[in-house]
């Protein structure tokens, strides 16, 4: 309600060509709320905003918009506008840019980054894709070990406006390998005569710069930090990751991982910015194997045609015996994939996890079995017989789903597959021609077809 108000206020004051109080109105308001009413603006007026904008303050409400807006407002600009843009944030933020951005527009705003910014995004840009090394940034406070508590001070004051955080300084020898780290607050604290080597904290947890970042988000899940240090193989630090960069991680990889699941091809396009031939294009390879694969259903219900026509009655029960059967296959996946992106689960817990499993499918199975028992003698009138080919096809449907549910994923993780891929339509196809198979089987020894 607010926003909406804002945004109103806003575009009344660009009507009205109240210029000055547009700039006055915006000062007042947070970074991201900034962004956030200027992609409510029409294109023309969002422009108009940014250029209101302090320049200081346009950098940091630049950093908040969506990257289809970034392009539009950087290509607008002069190229001086724009190169104060790029050397005013910070650099993994510059380079996350860049890289969405056409080939000939990076060239000429790099071209007009000053020395130091140009070198930054290119060191960020040579690292493999979701590493770390590609979203940690270069803005951070080194210190040396021998410096004073008060020299160090001193330092922070001089580089800490450059650098992304403060809270936490790096203490580095001459090689620039990673001895320790010191709170701001032990810095505050401490006299001014003690050495930062006698107050930092020795025991320092680091990433490397290949870390995958799903991985990097489960270590600052672990540890609970807010940042954490990045170094190459030497132990020689070269970045650090703030934990508003894993926020967006998370995010990204939870829709990924939704995506699979739904047997989409992830997309790195918000839905409302994807066209609908993009949409199409990922949807249709999984549709299309899906279909295939689901040709081996009809297959078997063709072979036990003659059985059918004995005893029809069996047709009527086959969408449940399915979908039973693809709903307890799909709660086991997503439960045991969630388990694995979250490390709950690795290969040494197979047997324990196959076990209950199996445990939790019996019990489902048999009190599915039972309410549908009395179900098929009270309400559809069937023999007692079909009744119990049924029911006992429904208790092994549910066992073989949670089974397969349950290991494909695993097997999955561990052939190097994103477990997410064997999900529950790619489940459900299984399922549902091994529960035809059970149920023609049953019925061929119960009732002597």
């Amino acid at each position: 309600m607010e926003e909406m108000k804002a945004l109103e206020e806003l575009e009344e004051l660009l009507e009205t060509r109240q210029y000055t109080k547009v700039r006055q109105y915006l000062e007042e308001l947070n970074d991201a709320d900034i962004a956030g009413l200027m992609e409510q603006l029409q294109e023309e007026d969002m422009f108009r905003v940014f250029r209101f904008l302090p320049k200081d303050l346009a950098a940091d409400v630049f950093s908040y918009l969506d990257v289809d807006n970034q392009q539009k407002i950087i290509t607008s600009l002069s190229e001086k506008e724009a190169a104060n843009i790029i050397n005013n944030l910070m650099a993994d933020d510059a380079a996350d840019l860049m890289e969405e951005m056409p080939a000939s527009v990076v060239k000429r705003l790099l071209a007009n980054a000053n020395s130091e910014t140009r070198r930054d995004i290119n060191h960020l840009l040579r690292y493999p894709e979701d590493s770390a090394g590609s979203i940690m940034t270069v803005e951070y406070v080194d210190l040396k070990d021998n410096l004073t508590v008060a020299q160090a001070i001193e330092r922070i004051r001089k580089v800490g406006l450059d650098s992304e955080t403060i809270n936490i300084c790096y203490v580095l020898d001459a090689q620039r390998k990673l001895l320790g780290t010191v709170a701001l607050r032990y810095l505050l604290l401490s006299d001014d005569e003690e050495i930062i080597g006698d107050i930092m904290h020795e025991n320092v947890i680091a990433i490397n710069t290949l870390m995958d970042q799903e991985e990097v988000a489960k270590q600052f899940k672990k540890y609970d930090f807010t940042t954490m240090p990045v170094v190459d193989n030497e132990n020689r630090l070269v970045g650090i990751i703030t934990v508003d960069d894993i926020v967006d991680i998370m995010e990204e990889e939870a829709t990924e991982d939704m995506e699979k699941m739904a047997a989409i091809m992830p997309s790195d396009k918000p839905y409302m910015k994807t066209s609908v031939f993009e949409t199409y294009k990922k949807r249709i390879p999984w549709l299309l194997l899906l279909m295939v694969s689901a040709t081996f259903t009809g297959a078997i219900i063709h072979t036990f045609e003659n059985a059918l026509s004995v005893y029809t009655a069996l047709t009527f029960f086959i969408p449940m015996l399915m979908d039973t059967g693809g709903n307890a296959g799909g709660q086991a996946s997503v439960t045991i994939i969630r388990g694995l992106s979250l490390g709950e689960i690795t290969y040494k817990n197979v047997p324990r996890v196959l076990l209950k499993e199996i445990g939790v499918a019996l019990l489902c199975g048999v009190t599915l079995s039972i309410a549908n028992f009395g179900k098929l003698l009270v309400f559809d009138k069937v023999g007692v017989m079909i009744a119990l080919v049924v029911c006992i096809t429904l208790l092994m449907a549910v066992l073989m789903a949670m089974i397969v549910g349950c290991l494909l994923p695993i097997g999955a993780k561990r052939l190097g597959f994103d477990p997410a891929v064997m999900a529950s339509p790619f489940i459900t196809t299984i399922v549902d021609a091994l529960s035809l198979l059970v149920y023609f089987q049953v019925a061929t020894h119960m009732l002597g077809l």
